[in-house]
């Protein structure tokens, strides 16, 4: 086989194990910001008994208002080196679930 097909077929592989990952972010730049809240929703869900739990009980979400969420996320932020995308998916969750 010459170098430019064994070029030309390694390139299509390449391409077609890249393939699985455009969707994904097609997917998430085509979302409505409706979808978007209730993706960081369930990304919060998830996250919220990870962190919150590791060093006191997690607290229900209709606890404290959302003024003091905000407040407590914050503090707590830096408490628990949360980054920025997992503080605001919780802070998305506890604040909907008040």
């Amino acid at each position: 086989m010459s170098r430019l097909i064994k070029f030309g077929m390694m390139a299509a592989l390449a391409a077609i194990a890249l393939v699985p990952l455009a969707p994904r972010h097609a997917r998430a730049a085509e979302m409505t910001p409706a979808q978007q809240k209730r993706q960081m929703f369930r990304r919060g869900a998830q996250l919220w008994p990870i962190y919150c739990n590791t060093c006191h009980n997690a607290r229900p979400g209709g606890e404290f208002s959302p003024t003091e969420w905000n407040m407590i996320i914050m503090h707590m932020r830096t408490q628990a080196n949360l980054p920025p995308q997992d503080a605001n998916a919780i802070l998305e969750y506890l604040k909907a679930s008040r």
